[in-house]
């Protein structure tokens, strides 16, 4: 039961958290619902959670406005890529984007969010393992983008985001991302999935993003 796979998760991050000295509190659990159908997220919802991430827009349109409606308290995060030119759909849909990644799509956000009115929080991907087929800045390229995302574009940059190459241990890029944003005085660091999410919250993760450990296998 996908209720009981969250109370499960939630303890976990609880106690990772309160082992590493942390309040429990300052971790957000990001259900991530992507491929999921909205009757799959029900009985989460129903068991009181209310922060939940999805990957594309086009699928999120098709099922979160009427959940939405349902459950008004619902926080709606965009974790996977984004193109500039659904930028005013997410920007109306999500209430936190985590993969700024490009100027491109920094003025696109902008320009949505001065006609709107509306300012979702952002994270700026960070590709830590220089992946060739990964989104996200380039390490040695981030502190400038971060920069130009404040000074230029006036974003609402909250935090950083990464997702680790898939062949490698992840402790050393949750590391290097959490060190990124102490030096540029970021509070938000959204790292760690369903197979690493402790060792993000060792690492001062203040958002992990789950999907599998809470729905089940995706198809």
């Amino acid at each position: 039961m996908a209720a009981e796979r969250l109370r499960a998760v939630t303890e976990s991050i609880a106690r990772t958290a309160r082992e590493e000295g942390r309040d429990p509190a300052s971790v957000t659990l990001i259900a991530v619902s992507k491929t999921f159908t909205a009757e799959a997220i029900e009985p989460v919802l129903a068991a009181g959670h209310r922060v939940f991430g999805e990957n594309r827009v086009q699928e999120a349109k098709t099922k979160w406005p009427a959940l939405k409606e349902l459950y008004r308290d619902v926080e709606l995060h965009l974790i996977g890529p984004l193109q500039s030119n659904k930028a005013h759909d997410a920007v109306m849909l999500f209430d936190v984007i985590h993969s700024l990644d490009r100027p491109s799509l920094a003025e696109a956000l902008k320009r949505e969010m001065d006609k709107t009115g509306r300012r979702p929080r952002l994270f700026v991907q960070v590709n830590t393992g220089e992946e060739a087929q990964k989104s996200g800045v380039a390490p040695g390229e981030a502190e400038a983008f971060i920069a130009r995302c404040r000074d230029v574009w006036n974003l609402p940059v909250v935090g950083l985001m990464c997702i680790p190459p898939a062949h490698e241990p992840p402790s050393p890029h949750f590391a290097l991302l959490a060190k990124m944003a102490a030096r540029n005085g970021l509070s938000g660091l959204s790292m760690g999935m369903s197979a690493d999410f402790e060792q993000a919250v060792m690492l001062g993760a203040t958002h992990v993003r789950v999907g599998s450990a809470i729905f089940g296998a995706r198809h």
